[in-house]
């Protein structure tokens, strides 16, 4: 029996880079093709965050962003979280772990359980967007 067509086409291949605050509060969200390493897509994210966050001197990554490309983009200082010597199996790492927690929070949107956006600039708008309505859901709590 041949495949079904399906009523939306789920776009594969995109990177989401994010800088997000030490609580997870997004910043600056930038969504590219998969094939960018993450050294590549951190540069253009460090130097598309200095118009709106000038302030920003110090930012937390993990190894994948370790190279003098990232570190040298722009003013900010790129610390990087290594694992701790003599670690085995997994364990938190209290800086390591805001980015991936705040993916985690968008991951909870149904809008992003499939890539449907053939646009770029349309996925970049939906993150967005998501991270606004977690935003807007801590308020209501408060």
């Amino acid at each position: 029996m041949p495949p079904r067509p399906s009523s939306t086409l789920q776009i594969k291949g995109r990177k989401r880079n994010a800088l997000v605050d030490t609580d997870g509060r997004a910043l600056k969200l930038q969504v590219g093709p998969a094939d960018i390493q993450d050294r590549d897509g951190a540069v253009s994210l460090l130097r598309a965050s200095r118009a709106s966050f000038p302030f920003v001197e110090r930012v937390f990554a993990d190894s994948a962003y370790a190279g003098e490309r990232v570190a040298n983009a722009t003013r900010i200082a790129v610390e990087i979280v290594r694992k701790i010597d003599g670690q085995v199996g997994f364990q938190v790492h209290k800086r390591r772990w805001v980015v991936e927690r705040f993916f985690a929070w968008i991951g909870r949107n149904r809008r992003f359980s499939r890539d449907v956006e053939k646009l770029i600039s349309s996925a970049e708008a939906f993150l967005y967007a998501a991270s606004t309505t977690i935003l807007l859901r801590r308020l209501g709590r408060c």
